[in-house]
This record gives C-alpha cells, structure tokens and sequence, in this order.
C-alpha cells in the first residue's frame, strides 16, 4: 500500500516524512460535497430543499439560553461581501434572540457524507456567555435515536478567552449508553475573538483527526456506529450553565464558509487526512 500512515506507533505525531504530495490510493482523493462560501442566504425554518440550511436543530429545535430565530428581515442572519454574520441580541422585552443553522431537515435530507474532510472558517464573538460551535451530527431521520454519532469540532465558551472544546459523542435512547470523549485545547488568550481561524476534522473507517488552522491537534478511534454520512451545524448559543448577564448585546458570530470533501470507500486504516488545499 503506498499511503501516509497516520501514526508512528503510539504517538499522535503526523509522519515527518510524509509529504503532502505523497501518492495515495485512488479512494484516498477528496472530491467536494458541500461548498457553501455564502455569497448568498439560503436557509429556511425547518426543510431542506430548495434551501440548503434550516434555522432549528432537526431534532428538538433550540438549546442554550438564546431563542434561535426563523430567517427573516429581523433575522440574525446577514451575509455581505461573501461573509455570514450570525447575531445574538436581546429582543425589546429584553428575551435573547440568536441564530443556527443545520445543513438538514428532520426527515434526514440534507447535505453530507460519511468519510471525509469537514472544514469551517470562524471568528467568534468576545465576552463572556457565548458558546458558538461548528459540530456534526447523523444524517438520517429523526425516529432513529439509537447510536447516533455527534462529532462536536469546536466548542467555544466565552468565559475562557484562552482555549476551545472538542468533543465526540453517541447518542442512544437509553442514557446509560451514551458515552463521550473530549479534548480542551489551549489557545493564545483571546486569539478566537480577534481573528479567523479554521477548525475541521477528517473522518476515516478508523479515526477522526482534528485540526486547528490546519495542523492537527487530537484524535479518536471512529466510532462503530458510525455507519452513515454526517452534516453540519454552525451556531450562536449563549450559557451552556454559563452565566449571561454580562453577554455582549449584540454579539456575532462571523463564518467565512463551511467546505465538506467526501472520499469514496478509503482503506480501512485510513488515508492522509487534511484538506485538499495545499499552502
């Protein structure tokens, strides 16, 4: 086999001498799914098709201490000039108001894949209270609550300006089955506020790799019940148990874009993970 193995024994450490032009098998090349640059709005409240996003979690709607908002003229969605602004702010009856968006609806149509490279470029909003997250979850419909597989990328908590969370779960309809694992990273203190970066992970038959601005930080074995494609969400939350009352109004979330490359059936242990993009 002539890949890049991922690991040297039981170090995270990516191969030194595994260039980035190195031969891969034909199964290990990255073709684009999803490519949302968001040169314009496209989302509605709940229904995929013909828009590409929804505004409520397909599952049960909203979470966290904000009321994620239908898209509209007084939405919290605006894009300009190739950037989406996602703005968290209290209503006149003082109520907090936010954003998300799914890239599926309930019924399981939407936009993923199961083996591949998700990436987003991100900056989030300071002060303390806000939780914005870019995170996966099952593509399949609602009714099928066992083994459900949520790959949460990053998690930032606006409480600790210097590092951000990851975190995978799986979701059964008994919670004595549920199980998680996550991973805190530490960051310059206050870096994700005052400029872009981008967090991505790829999904191999045997691990996920998470990177930050393109280098990889963390890894997990794939969980076996990870037997179908995944997509995304991007959201503004406010709490977490966290307390709000000295939340920034307006707060915004800005993205830059949400890039999914699929891979058709890669080798069991996995190809060179990354994006496509060199430099």
């Amino acid at each position: 086999m002539n890949w890049c193995p991922l690991f040297v024994a039981a170090s995270f450490s990516v191969l030194a001498n595994c260039s980035l032009d190195s031969q891969q098998p034909a199964t290990c090349s990255l073709y684009p799914v999803f490519m949302e640059d968001f040169n314009e709005l496209s989302v509605s409240a709940d229904t995929i098709g013909p828009a590409r996003w929804t505004a409520h979690t397909p599952w049960s709607g909203d979470f966290g201490d904000a009321v994620f908002l239908d898209p509209g003229p007084d939405g919290p969605f605006i894009i300009e000039d190739g950037m989406l602004s996602i703005t968290a702010r209290k209503d006149e009856a003082g109520r907090w108001t936010s954003g998300l968006l799914a890239a599926a609806d309930a019924t399981g149509r939407g936009a993923g894949t199961r083996h591949g490279y998700f990436e987003t470029r991100m900056k989030f909003p300071p002060g303390k209270g806000t939780w914005p997250a870019f995170w996966l979850a099952a593509l399949k419909p609602v009714t099928e609550k066992n083994g459900n597989v949520e790959i949460d990328v990053v998690e930032y908590y606006g409480h600790d300006a210097a590092s951000f969370q990851s975190v995978v779960h799986v979701w059964f309809r008994d919670p004595e089955k549920k199980r998680a694992e996550g991973k805190k990273t530490a960051v310059p203190d206050g870096a994700l506020t005052e400029g872009f970066h981008t967090y991505g992970v790829d999904i191999s038959p045997d691990r996920l790799v998470f990177f930050f601005d393109g280098e990889a930080y963390w890894s997990q074995d794939t969980p076996p019940e990870l037997t179908g494609p995944v997509y995304p969400i991007i959201n503004l939350a406010l709490g977490s148990g966290w307390p709000i009352d000295e939340t920034l109004s307006p707060s915004v979330l800005l993205v830059d874009y949400v890039h999914i490359w699929g891979r058709n059936s890669p080798p069991p242990d996995g190809c060179r993970p990354g994006s496509p993009r060199k430099g």
